[in-house]
C-alpha cells in the first residue's frame, strides 16, 4: 500500500489522513491521536481476504496527511472533509438536511410566528426540529387559528393607514395600523410559547380561568372565543406522545445490527415530548460500531443544528471524551452524552431501538414488494431482464422554442433523483417531437456506453412512432439488444394505456388497475411533471426579460440607471447616442453597445 520510505516522513502529531485511488478520488478520511501509528497498524494489517480493511486496502494508491495542533482539531476537520468528499468507505447520512423548525420572533415589538429551517443567534425562540413537515404546518395552522398575531414580514413594523385583509379575517390585530393591544398582543405570544412548548394543559387552564370570568361578566362572545380555543387544544393534547416526564429537552439515538449493515434511528424529545424521528440506513459501513456511533455524531450535529442537554446512546462512542467536547463547543453550553444502563432513560433508548430494529423490517417488506413487482413486470411484458433500472424520457416546449428534454430514473421501484437529468436542446428550434427526442436520447445513451450505466428498461412517452425512433437510434449505437424498451401511449378511447413492445405488431392491454400498468403510469408521469415544472420556470424566466438583460455589461445595476434616467424601454431605444453617453456610470464603449444592440 505504501512506499518502502513513505512512513518515514510521516510525523508522531495528530492530524487527518485521505486515502485516494489511482484516479485521486478520496476513498475514505480517517483521523488519528498519533499519525505515524494509526499508518503503521494499516502497513501491518494482515486480514482475511474479503475483510472491508483490505479491500480498503487494494484501491489506495496515494495517503494525504493533514497535521493539526489537537486531535479535537483533526476531529473537526475530518468530518468537514467527509462531508466534501464523500468518501466511499465513510459513514455518509444521505438524508442530511436542515429539518424546519419553528421560530417565534420574541425579540421583536410585535412577534411574529413563521418556519425556518435555520436556527441564528438572533434572540428568538425556536422550536423543533420537525422531521415531519405536517405536523409543523398543523402546528402553524393551529396557533394562527387561535392567535392573531402578524404575518407581514420585517423585522420592524412599517405603519399602514388601513389594515390588510389578514385583519379583515379575524387573523391579526393589525399593529401595524396603532390600534393593537401590546398587552393582549404579548398574552397571545406567550400562549404560542406555551403550546410550542407542549405545555397545552397549562394553557387550558389558563384559558378556562378567562372563559369563567368573561362568562361571570355576561361577555359571552368573548367565552365563545375561549371555549373554541379550549376544544382545539384539547383535540391536539390527545395527539401528542409523552416520552419522559422531566421537561428538558434530549436527542436518543437507537443502533440495530444485521449482519454488515447498521440501521440508526434518532427521536428528538422536546419538554417531554417526542417531536419527530428520522433514520438512517448504512449498507455495508466501514469501522467497529464504536468508531460509527462517533462518525455518526460528528456528522450530524453541525453549527445549524440545535443541540440539546442531553444525548442518550446505547453505548459509548469511540473518543466519548472528544466528540462531547466537541458537542459543547457546538452547543457553547453544556451537552452530557451518556449510555444509560437502567431506569426511564435506558427505556428511552430501547425505544429509539426498537424503532431502528423497524428500519429493517421496512426495508425487507419493501423488497419482497418490489421483487413481486419486477417477476410481474418481467412476466407481463416479456422481457429479457429484471428492470432493476428503469428510465423514461419526455420532451416539453412551447411551439418548438425553450424545448427540454427531461429524463428520470427510477431503481427498484423508488426514483433515484440524483439521476435526474435536464437537457436544453441544441439542434432543433422547430416543434418536431421527434427530432428532439432523437437528439436526447443519442446524447444519453452514447454517455451510457461511456460511463457503463445503461438502465435495464427505457420507457418511451408515446406509441409505434416514438418507439420506431428511439429504436433506430439503438440500432445506430449498436446496444438494441441491451436494454428493454417499452412505449406506453395515452389513448383516448375506452381502452386506456397501450404498452408497445419492438417487432410485435398489437399493444399489451393491461387492467388500469394492474400493479405493472400503474408503476409505468407512475414513471411516466413523474418525467412528465418534471419536464414541464423546469419548462415552466425557462418559460417565466424569458417572459420577464428585456433587450436590456441580453446585452453584455448591462446588469441590474446599470438596468436601473437607465431606467431612471429615460424612464421607460420605449425611451431607452430612441435615445442618441450622445444621450446613452451623458448617463453616469454607463461609458461611452457601453453606451454604443447599449445603441447598436437597441437599434438593430
Amino acid at each position: 500500500m505504501f512506499p518502502e520510505d513513505y512512513l518515514a516522513t510521516v510525523p508522531h502529531s495528530p492530524g487527518v489522513y485521505l486515502m485516494l485511488d489511482a484516479k485521486s478520488t478520496v476513498l475514505y478520511v480517517g483521523k488519528a491521536k498519533d499519525l505515524f501509528k494509526r499508518l503503521s497498524s494499516y502497513a501491518r494489517s494482515q486480514t482475511a481476504e474479503y475483510n472491508k480493511t483490505r479491500i480498503l486496502l487494494s484501491h489506495v494508491q496515494k495517503v494525504d496527511t493533514i497535521i493539526t495542533h489537537t486531535e479535537k482539531e483533526a476531529l473537526i476537520l475530518e468530518a468537514s472533509l467527509i462531508k466534501k468528499h464523500k468518501p466511499r468507505y465513510n459513514i455518509i447520512l444521505r438524508d442530511d438536511k436542515n429539518y424546519p423548525h419553528i421560530k417565534v420572533t420574541v425579540q421583536e415589538e410585535w412577534p411574529r410566528v413563521f418556519m425556518t429551517r435555520r436556527r441564528k443567534k438572533d434572540g428568538a425562540k425556536y422550536f423543533g426540529p420537525y422531521s415531519s413537515s405536517s405536523a409543523m404546518w398543523a402546528s402553524l395552522k393551529l396557533i394562527a387559528h387561535l392567535f392573531p398575531l402578524r404575518k407581514c414580514k420585517g423585522n420592524t413594523l412599517k405603519p399602514r393607514k388601513r389594515p390588510c385583509l389578514n385583519h379583515q379575517m379575524g387573523k391579526c390585530l393589525a399593529p401595524c395600523t396603532g390600534n393593537a393591544d401590546p398587552e393582549i398582543y404579548k398574552q397571545h405570544v406567550d400562549n404560542v410559547l406555551l403550546i410550542l412548548q407542549g405545555r397545552n394543559k397549562d394553557l387550558i387552564k389558563r384559558l378556562n380561568k378567562k372563559m369563567q370570568k368573561a362568562s361571570e361578566t355576561l361577555e359571552f362572545e368573548q367565552a365563545a372565543r375561549f371555549r373554541d380555543q379550549i376544544s382545539a387544544l384539547e383535540r391536539t393534547l390527545e395527539k401528542q406522545i409523552v416520552a419522559s416526564h422531566s421537561s428538558g429537552d434530549q436527542d436518543v439515538f437507537g443502533f440495530s445490527r444485521q449482519g454488515a449493515s447498521v440501521a440508526i434511528s434518532l427521536l428528538f424529545i422536546r419538554d417531554g415530548l417526542i417531536s419527530g424521528s428520522r433514520s438512517f440506513f448504512l449498507d455495508d459501513p466501514y469501522g467497529e460500531d464504536k468508531i460509527i456511533l462517533s462518525q455518526v455524531l460528528n456528522q450530524f450535529y453541525d453549527h445549524d443544528l440545535y443541540i440539546p442537554r442531553e444525548i442518550l446512546t446505547p453505548f459509548l462512542p469511540e473518543d466519548h471524551d472528544l466528540t462531547t467536547e466537541r458537542l459543547i463547543d457546538l452547543r457553547q453550553g453544556a451537552v452530557t452524552l451518556v449510555a444509560p444502563q437502567r431506569g426511564d432513560k435506558r427505556k428511552l433508548v430501547e425505544m429509539a431501538t426498537a424503532n431502528s430494529n423497524q428500519v429493517f423490517a421496512d426495508r425487507e417488506k419493501k423488497e419482497q414488494s418490489w421483487q413481486n413487482l419486477a417477476n410481474s413486470l418481467q412476466k407481463k411484458l416479456r422481457l429479457n431482464r429484471i428492470p432493476e433500472t428503469i428510465e423514461c424520457l419526455d420532451i416539453s416546449n412551447t411551439s418548438g422554442k425553450l424545448s427540454v428534454g427531461s429524463l428520470v430514473c427510477f431503481e427498484k421501484g423508488e426514483p433515484n433523483k440524483s439521476r435526474f437529468r435536464h437537457y436544453r436542446i441544441r439542434t432543433i428550434d422547430t416543434p418536431d417531437d421527434y427530432a428532439m427526442m432523437r437528439e436526447v436520447l443519442t446524447r444519453r445513451l452514447t454517455r451510457g456506453i461511456e460511463e457503463d450505466n445503461l438502465p435495464d428498461m427505457f420507457v418511451v412517452d408515446g406509441g409505434k412512432g416514438q418507439l420506431g425512433m428511439a429504436l433506430s437510434v439503438a440500432e445506430e449505437l449498436g446496444i438494441v439488444d441491451q436494454l428493454d424498451w417499452i412505449g406506453i401511449a395515452k389513448e383516448r378511447d375506452e381502452e386506456g394505456e397501450k404498452l408497445y413492445k419492438p417487432f410485435r405488431k398489437n399493444p399489451i392491454l393491461l387492467p388500469h388497475h394492474n400493479p405493472v400498468l400503474l408503476y409505468l403510469m407512475r414513471i411516466r408521469d413523474e418525467s412528465h411533471r418534471y419536464g414541464v415544472t423546469f419548462h415552466r420556470k425557462l418559460r417565466n424566466k424569458t417572459s420577464f426579460l428585456s433587450d436590456l438583460d441580453k446585452i453584455e455589461g448591462v446588469g441590474n445595476s446599470r438596468k436601473k440607471l437607465l431606467l431612471k434616467e429615460f424612464g421607460s424601454l420605449k425611451r431607452i431605444r430612441s435615445a442618441t447616442l450622445e444621450e446613452l453617453q451623458s448617463v453616469k456610470g454607463i461609458g461611452n464603449e457601453l453606451a454604443s453597445t447599449i445603441y447598436n444592440h437597441l437599434k438593430k
